[in-house]
């Protein structure tokens, strides 16, 4: 488990983040995903598509990159999400994952850097997402493709340990998610993922996400 508000950001240790090897919070990820059994769900029927994770320190935090859809994309424009998209014939779903992330932001990363995997989600729109996260040493450079990306947003670890709210959804009964971010409200799938990362890895609990579905748009 980490705990991103105090020093070490692992386990508790001590009050300064900024003192923290990049290391020892690394390891931590990797433990807390090794814990967790992440699950593959078929996807007869469905298209495939990986979203990243990107773990790393940007000055004296470690954070992840959230982005913001151009207002041009026929899919999805303006929503806030994390870098990935549809897989391309061939690829697995790292490759994929590793692929929309140098598009999107600009940010290379290898195989070696994929430290784990969350759940896989099945969204409203017939996509089987898969999650994997990575971690990038150093000062990354972040590059975003204007005709994908309006913004990206470094988001630091601790403001991931946010309440969300999980109203009803009035046609299935089932529960909806709001993950308070960046100002606005995020929803699913987006909201459930950046939810169970914050679960199994800053937590170190085993939630499920499988149960929270997307709100439905209206045309």
């Amino acid at each position: 488990m980490i705990d991103p508000s105090t020093d070490a950001a692992v386990n508790g240790a001590g009050p300064e983040v900024g003192t923290v090897p990049s290391g020892l919070v690394r390891d931590a990820i990797v433990a807390a995903l090794q814990r967790f059994s992440y699950r593959v769900l078929g996807g007869d029927g469905l298209r495939r598509a990986t979203v990243v994770i990107v773990v790393h320190r940007h000055g004296d935090e470690f954070g992840i990159w959230v982005i913001e859809r151009a207002p041009g994309l026929r899919r999805d424009p303006g929503q806030y999400a994390l870098p990935g998209g549809r897989s391309e014939p061939g690829e697995d779903v790292i490759a994929t994952g590793l692929r929309e992330l140098a598009e999107e932001t600009g940010i290379v990363l290898q195989r070696q850097d994929v430290l784990g995997r969350l759940d896989d989600y099945v969204t409203r729109s017939g996509y089987l997402m898969s999650t994997i996260v990575c971690w990038a040493d150093g000062h990354p450079t972040v590059q975003p493709n204007p005709d994908e990306v309006a913004n990206a947003y470094f988001v630091p670890l601790a403001d991931l340990l946010v309440t969300p709210r999980f109203p009803q959804d009035p046609e299935t009964a089932m529960r909806l998610i709001e993950f308070p971010l960046l100002g606005i409200v995020i929803h699913a799938a987006t909201g459930a993922v950046l939810y169970q990362f914050a679960e199994v890895v800053l937590r170190g609990r085993a939630t499920r996400v499988a149960a929270i579905v997307e709100p439905r748009i209206e045309p």
